[in-house]
């Protein structure tokens, strides 16, 4: 296919800091998911340019590790305000290849410029300790050292905030990265990465690889990749974190979620009804912190049918329409995948107040359109229950207390998210210290945590030991040296030297 055919024409990788025409043969499309448009090909990357991306960020490191970790920063400062000043400009690609409206892209490029601002203060956060006369006349200290070169492999969500939590914090730690981003849109992916030379970043600490599972497994296969982050499915994350530990490397595995919302009868109950509007449909419910399950204690129950009503009241649209509430999902075999979960509940039993497979966006015919969909009686013993959706459909469950929405949640796999709304310090405590989850709201619908922190999921959530961000991701991304050390008082010269002759 000719490039006149895309809007885009066809993605090289990114190599050595600058584009790398591939030489592949095979392509992958990358379509709009609001009209099906071609909007570009990426290659799948060849064996040689998996290795040439590997080799160059591996030199790259070798120089790079002995930059002294304040002009590591100073990059990090020049690419937070390149991405603070083309942030509008990401924000519209971003929202083009993922269907996203404005607002939500530009929220999507946002909370990664946060991450990169965190990874200014790389020197204080790479600091060792230091401890004089540990036995009589000896000293021990450690260090904080880069591990090599790492790797990132992101979903289609968030192909700006994902990408944004890995590759600044390993390169500020004196890393070098291969990014393989999401096929399904690379374009905001490699314009980061331009972006990231630009503010002064090393020629190869960087390179962006594209394709499919034959690319991943070769990166998790090479010598001189040290750690793997992943964010994406359940399904692959498992497969990464195998592989990549198989081959002695450390891994870290965002994977799969089922979050709930916890609605006492004590709530606010309009920033009830706003807040599960906006954690349940935003993004089209591709969000890996989505609230997807609604559960009512006791009387709250009598809120659902106002929530039916708020929910009829949002409708998707084009990412440049303001009044798009969100965009399509990312493509037509995740709409196939949403409409027949919403079937299958129908078949199990649960009661749909409102059904959003049929949904229209006027002009816009075929796109990846599903509408808002709200289920009442829900169990969890349904598909709807035990599954992530990833789409605009939240299960409503109702309990009688507050100890039998706590057991629902705990017994489920996941552990990523979940929140609380009440008006109760004491429920509040009990939730946040009993609940077996990762991250917890309270009173937040969507409590992703700002970078000082980590993104901590638990359970079925999360494969490794170390998170993203944070503390927790300088640690993944470099080793500890510790360094015991003795001299000698015979080693001290005696008297005064009065010439200029070294002694």
């Amino acid at each position: 296919m000719s490039q006149h055919h895309t809007q885009y024409g066809d993605l090289p990788l990114y190599i050595g800091g600058e584009a790398y025409p591939s030489a592949s043969e095979a392509w992958i499309e990358v379509t709009n998911p609001a009209d099906q448009s071609l909007l570009a090909r990426v290659p799948r990357a060849t064996p040689a340019e998996v290795e040439l991306a590997v080799r160059r960020a591996h030199d790259a490191y070798l120089l790079w590790r002995e930059v002294p970790a304040p002009e590591r920063a100073r990059v990090m400062f020049n690419y937070q305000h390149l991405l603070k000043a083309h942030h509008d400009e990401l924000a519209t690609l971003l929202a083009q290849e993922t269907g996203k409206n404005l607002a939500d892209a530009r929220g999507d490029v946002w909370r990664g410029i946060e991450v990169v601002e965190q990874a200014c203060g790389i020197a204080s956060q790479t600091m060792g300790e230091t401890m004089g006369n540990v036995a009589r006349r000896v000293d021990g200290h450690s260090w904080v050292q880069p591990l090599g070169v790492c790797v990132g492999i992101t979903p289609f969500n968030f192909p700006a905030m994902i990408p944004l939590w890995m590759f600044p914090l390993a390169v500020a730690c004196g890393n070098g990265f291969v990014l393989k981003p999401s096929e399904q849109d690379p374009l905001t992916p490699m314009r980061l990465a331009e972006l990231f030379t630009e503010a002064g970043a090393p020629a190869g600490i960087l390179s962006v690889v594209h394709g499919g599972a034959e690319q991943v497994d070769a990166l998790l296969a090479h010598p001189d990749v040290k750690a793997v982050s992943f964010v994406g499915s359940a399904r692959v994350g498992a497969h990464v974190y195998r592989t990549a530990t198989d081959h002695l490397k450390r891994a870290q595995c965002f994977v799969g979620a089922k979050n709930h919302m916890v609605i006492m009868p004590d709530a606010n109950k309009a920033q009830v009804l706003s807040n599960l509007v906006g954690a349940g449909v935003g993004a089209a419910g591709q969000r890996c912190m989505a609230i997807s399950v609604a559960v009512f204690v006791g009387s709250a129950r009598d809120w659902i049918p106002d929530l039916a009503a708020e929910f009829a009241r949002v409708k998707p649209g084009v990412w440049h329409d303001p009044e798009a509430a969100y965009g399509p999902l990312i493509s037509p075999e995740a709409k196939v995948r949403v409409e027949g979960l919403i079937e299958a509940g129908m078949a199990e039993g649960a009661q749909c107040l409102l059904d959003g497979r049929f949904c229209d966006v006027p002009g816009y015919p075929v796109g990846n359109w599903v509408g808002p969909t709200l289920f009442r009686g829900v169990t969890p013993e349904m598909r709807i229950y035990k599954e992530e959706i990833f789409g605009p459909v939240l299960a409503c469950l109702e309990v009688g207390s507050l100890d039998e929405a706590l057991a629902l949640i705990n017994a489920n796999p996941y552990g990523n998210g979940t929140s609380l709304f009440t008006g109760c310090g004491a429920a509040a405590r009990k939730f946040r210290h009993e609940v077996a989850v990762g991250q917890v709201g309270i009173n937040v619908p969507i409590p992703v945590p700002l970078p000082f922190f980590s993104f901590t999921g638990w359970r079925g959530s999360f494969y490794g030991d170390l998170h993203a961000y944070g503390k927790q991701a300088v640690r993944f991304y470099t080793e500890t040296k510790t360094v015991t050390e003795r001299w000698f008082d015979e080693d001290i010269p005696s008297g005064p030297n009065m010439t200029i002759q070294l002694r």
